[in-house]
């Protein structure tokens, strides 16, 4: 099945930022990429979308729950998402788990279920602790979210562009659903935006401080 443009074409913010540098405090709930994303889950029949709420999802869990189309699940945990997703293929539906990457480390023992029973599992996972972050916390895992995926067994995929979000997601996709992979979409925070700490942190560089 070829690649369409049905995310493309709902994006044209996307396609006119190709020149211009990403803005590191750009607010969080300015996601161009989010219509484009939910008219690729729509294309796709991906049907179930799970979440842990976040602000780097914000715009595309609204329009999730918005759309009739879908049904959404508010979930405690991360690792809750791989086995509705698990449920979700056995029952003939296509799921997406949409989560932070500080959450991924929640998953590393759960993510042995769709590679152990051969079952598809699609993640978008929005970046921290990479492109200016204030938060220490944050930096172990966004650090170490690609190399514990793909110990995991998980493909991973990246979008550091607006442009590139929905093509990539898209790939994601294709490959999860026909070939049966694990695959997951790593959003930079160079497409979500960084946030803005309010206040500053004491001795900081108040122009490059974010949260």
């Amino acid at each position: 099945m070829p690649v369409t443009d049905a995310g493309r074409a709902a994006h044209p913010q996307a396609q006119e930022s190709r020149s211009e540098a990403p803005d590191l405090h750009a607010p969080p709930a300015v996601q161009p990429w989010a219509e484009g994303v939910l008219a690729l889950f729509k294309t796709h029949q991906t049907e179930l979308i799970s979440f842990v709420p976040d602000g780097g999802h914000q715009r595309l869990i609204t329009l999730c729950q918005r759309d009739p189309d879908l049904r959404t699940v508010t979930l405690t945990t991360e690792e809750e998402g791989i086995a509705l997703a698990a449920g979700a293929f056995l029952g003939g539906k296509r799921s997406a788990l949409l989560m932070q990457s500080s959450g991924v480390g929640n998953c590393i023992n759960m993510l042995a279920l769709p590679r152990v029973c051969n079952m598809p599992l699609l993640a978008l996972v929005t970046m921290r602790g990479e492109w200016g972050e204030f938060n220490p916390w944050q930096v172990p895992m966004g650090q170490g979210t690609p190399t514990i995926l793909e110990a995991s067994g998980v493909i991973v995929y990246r979008a550091d562009r607006l442009e590139e979000v929905c093509p990539t997601v898209e790939a994601a996709i294709l490959i999860a659903f026909q070939s049966r992979r694990r695959v997951a979409v790593l959003l930079s925070q160079q497409v979500i935006g960084a946030k803005r700490f309010a206040g500053g942190i004491p001795g900081g560089d108040q122009s490059t401080t974010s949260a």
